[in-house]
């Protein structure tokens, strides 16, 4: 669907990288860095690994390996993001954009954990909304929806009462599983389907409703 549309919703649930944040020069280079000690074409990763927690795309990467593997090598690439903010920046409209929700229900849904999320929404110089759904609030990464559902009932908001903004193939799956709206951010968002795609965060206002909803405007 293009970007043209007016959303009603009583709680917005926020994906980070991708959506808010912009780190994919941290990503490629942490990511890359991996796929060559794993002998592995480093374009090829980079298409599996956007909006998962990173134990989740070495499992496809690397079928057969033993989980625990995947868990241990996930904590030591966590931790290597986590110093690596160069070149982090907001998503044009992000600052705007979470202004505007101060008040109203919303919640940060991140496959990174509480370190990575804090550091790359600090370098970025966004505000944490109060809550915050991470990698170590779940037991199933994106495209399970177990963190979108998970965010809608910490903020008692039904989950078809929500709109999902994300970027990547996993997320938009994820939200979709949720029963949810789901506003698509950036390019890679426009080949998975979501309900609306958007360029950037300029291109959606927020209207806080009398009744207490929250609209939409996007486009």
């Amino acid at each position: 669907m293009t970007a043209t549309a007016v959303l009603t919703a009583r709680a917005l649930l926020l994906d980070m990288d991708g959506t808010l944040v912009n780190s994919d020069a941290s990503v490629e280079r942490v990511w890359r860095r991996w796929s060559e000690r794993h002998g592995l074409d480093p374009d090829e990763v980079m298409k599996v690994v956007h909006g998962r927690q990173g134990y989740a795309s070495m499992a496809l990467l690397l079928p057969g390996r033993p989980m625990e593997q995947n868990h241990a090598d996930n904590a030591r690439m966590l931790a290597e993001e986590t110093a690596d903010t160069e070149g982090v920046v907001p998503i044009p409209g992000a600052p705007e954009f979470l202004a505007a929700l101060r008040g109203l229900p919303h919640a940060l849904v991140t496959s990174a954990d509480v370190p990575l999320s804090t550091a790359r929404m600090a370098a970025a110089g966004l505000e944490l909304p109060e809550v915050r759904v991470t990698a170590e609030s779940v037991g199933a990464s994106k495209p399970d929806p177990e963190g979108f559902l998970k965010g809608a009932a910490e903020l008692g908001v039904a989950p078809e009462d929500c709109v999902v903004f994300e970027d990547s193939g996993a997320g938009i799956a994820a939200g979709r599983a949720a029963g949810m709206t789901v506003v698509g951010v950036g390019s890679r968002a426009a080949f998975h389907e979501p309900d609306v795609v958007v360029g950037d965060l300029t291109r959606v206002r927020v209207e806080a409703v009398a009744d207490g909803t929250i609209r939409l405007h996007i486009g």
